[in-house]
């Protein structure tokens, strides 16, 4: 089964309201750059944060979204939810796998704090349910 490239939006796609597309922009920025400092900032995660940032620019911006989508290392993960709105199994258990991790060590910093203990954990169990609420899709066969 193939499936149709997703592509920058046309003019119709935008939303009318200047100020709209505006605030749009804002928010996709501020979601970009959250994004990408949970690159390297452990318990920040990086892929919802892009994905909002694509969704904001495809209302906002053809030419921002253009460039999410061509973008070498953010691109795929943009054309890849875009087609096919899941995650493979592989990419959910990855994701969780590294947030039990990451809240692990994090929660080692943590453990003479019961109240910081305890909302880590908790964000950290909504991530893992968020996660695990994505669609499931068969990995590609090539």
């Amino acid at each position: 089964m193939t499936h149709p490239q997703p592509t920058a939006p046309d003019s119709a796609a935008l939303h009318r309201s200047r100020v709209v597309r505006w605030l749009l922009w804002l928010a996709g920025s501020v979601s970009l750059a959250l994004g990408l400092i949970g690159v390297v900032l452990p318990g920040l995660p990086t892929t919802p944060f892009v994905l909002l940032a694509a969704a904001c620019y495809a209302k906002a911006s053809p030419r921002l979204h253009g460039w999410l989508l061509n973008h070498r290392f953010l691109g795929p993960m943009v054309r890849d939810w875009e087609t096919h709105r899941s995650l493979t199994r592989r990419s959910k258990t990855v994701a969780q796998v590294s947030m039990v991790v990451m809240v692990g060590l994090s929660a080692w910093g943590f453990r003479g704090q019961p109240v910081a203990l305890g909302l880590l954990l908790i964000a950290a169990l909504i991530g893992i349910l968020v996660v695990a609420r994505i669609p499931t899709r068969r990995p590609d066969r090539r």
